[in-house]
């Protein structure tokens, strides 16, 4: 079905189109130019954000933008009457939703589910179920006549000027009333309403306020605080102490769920890609006739293997691998600080928790604590969103976040553990975004592998280095991160158009 389209925010002649059909036209040709997203108060559990694969920007931002129009239909309208809901994906967002599970992630959230609970077995069911009776359930309330295959819009070939990510959901009721929200999902889950201020938690008022990396060695000088502390400190500013380390706690423990799960688990990855899992096998052959019952004995088997470098190196292979083979099957993981990313930091402080004697609770959430920050500058600096930025943007900052928090954890300095940052966004500059077939599989998931080992390089060269003498700052490479993402051509961000997406036929596995 084709529709005339109208530029960005006539909202009301877009839903007017949608609904009544009329002759196709050339579409309208939009701006490129991409805009420098508002800074914020970013809190850990911002950057670290549990929910459901394969991607942050393109599964569960769209799921929680699906939430948020829901609420703007109670608030406004209410359920009662309504008759249709329609959905209209731009950009990244159309040309890789597919293979990113969009329209799935759309779906379930416009039926009210939650992507935190929501049983990770029933996605299938639920999804086959909407298409065989062609009918949404909105806010599992109030049924509505939908059909996936017409109801949900693909526009590839337009782009909205704020951000590659952006949907439109459109709404009517029996008495003629309408409604119309632009959402963009950008990167980590974030997502944000066209028009739409700043929430109250992102005004939030921090004891220590930082945007840039100068602005935290500032505090961490003046007060004597490590990054750790620092952060603590402004996290009291949404909640009491207790709840940040009840909500850490539950961030590490899906983490460590998500890796035993992916290391076994067998078989081949969904989409049609036939991507074989090696997560499972690799685990056997370094476990060989060790046995283990539960997650606890499974450490102390692995610990039992020693420490030789090359048993090190695979196993921080494998907790990636596992991690992003379960973010790939549609598989509950933590945004770290995004879906197609999820398993660098698990892996890293996997490998510090078994091999580094960091199995400790207030360990483990001073590594977090840590990350979430530089996380955080990253976003307000540069980007997080491989849409706009590529993959540096997303296994680059990763990267950088395990590397400070590991050199942290591991007793260096405020200015060591931003130097290993820097060090591993230095060599992730300029990667590419380019998913096979649209799904975060080839090249994604190996990634992971190298984003983690690159960090725990960097912190290795970090602590054995002077940062007096250091000649690139941590805010010197996100600059350099930023301006690269913006000239870079847009074939090479998460569109599928470019890289090794069009050079590898599909239904090719990995080597």
């Amino acid at each position: 079905m084709n529709y005339l389209l109208t530029a960005p925010g006539y909202l009301p002649g877009l839903f007017l189109s949608l609904l009544y059909p009329v002759t196709p036209q050339k579409p309208i040709p939009l701006p490129q130019t991409q805009l420098t997203l508002p800074h914020e108060s970013i809190s850990v559990r911002d950057i670290f954000k549990i929910g459901i694969g394969p991607s942050s920007s393109h599964t569960l931002g769209p799921w929680r933008a699906a939430q948020r129009f829901i609420d703007s239909i109670n608030t406004q309208h209410g359920l009662k009457g309504l008759a249709e809901i329609k959905i209209i994906l731009y950009g990244s967002l159309a040309k890789t939703g597919k293979g990113h599970g969009t329209d799935i992630a759309i779906q379930l959230g416009l039926s009210g589910e939650d992507p935190v609970t929501f049983d990770t077995s029933l996605i299938d069911t639920a999804v086959q179920t909407i298409r065989d009776n062609h009918q949404l359930i909105i806010g599992g309330h109030q049924t509505v006549t939908f059909n996936p295959d017409t109801d949900i819009q693909f526009l590839y070939s337009e782009t909205l000027p704020y951000h590659p990510n952006a949907m439109t959901f459109l709404a009517a009721w029996e008495d003629g009333r309408q409604l119309a929200e632009t959402w963009y999902s950008i990167g980590g889950g974030f997502v944000k309403k066209e028009g739409e201020e700043p929430a109250d938690n992102q005004s939030a008022q921090l004891p220590f306020p930082i945007n840039t990396n100068a602005d935290l060695l500032h505090w961490c000088r003046k007060t004597g605080l490590s990054i750790s502390e620092v952060v603590l400190e402004n996290e009291s500013a949404w909640r009491p102490e207790e709840e940040t380390r009840q909500g850490i706690a539950r961030i590490w423990t899906t983490m460590q769920e998500c890796i035993y799960r992916g290391c076994h688990s067998e078989g081949m990855l969904p989409g049609g890609l036939h991507v074989q899992r090696r997560a499972a096998a690799l685990n056997r052959r370094l476990i060989g006739n060790r046995t283990y019952h539960d997650f606890d004995s499974w450490i102390t088997a692995i610990r039992a293997g020693g420490s030789d470098f090359k048993y090190i190196l695979d196993w921080v292979s494998c907790f990636a691998l596992a991690v992003n083979e379960e973010n790939a099957s549609f598989g509950r993981v933590v945004t770290a600080p995004t879906n197609g990313a999820a398993g660098v930091i698990p892996a890293v402080l996997q490998y510090y928790v078994i091999f580094c004697d960091g199995f400790d609770d207030n360990k483990v959430m001073q590594f977090i604590l840590t990350a979430s920050e530089i996380g955080s500058i990253f976003k307000k600096g540069a980007t997080i969103s491989a849409a706009m930025g590529g993959c540096q943007a997303e296994i680059g900052v990763s990267s950088a976040m395990a590397a400070a928090a590991l050199t942290e954890c591991v007793g260096g300095s405020q200015r060591q553990a931003m130097m290993a940052a820097e060090i591993a966004m230095e060599h992730h500059l300029g990667l590419t975004c380019d998913p096979i077939g649209g799904l975060v599989q080839v090249p994604c998931i190996e990634r992971n592998t190298m984003g983690a080992i690159k960090a725990i390089t960097a912190s290795q060269l970090a602590l054995q280095s002077t940062p007096d003498f250091a000649k690139v700052s941590l805010d010197a490479v996100i600059s350099t991160m930023w301006s690269t993402a913006q000239d870079m051509n847009s074939k090479y961000k998460e569109t599928s158009d470019g890289g090794l997406a069009i050079q590898i036929p599909l239904g090719l596995s990995e080597c």
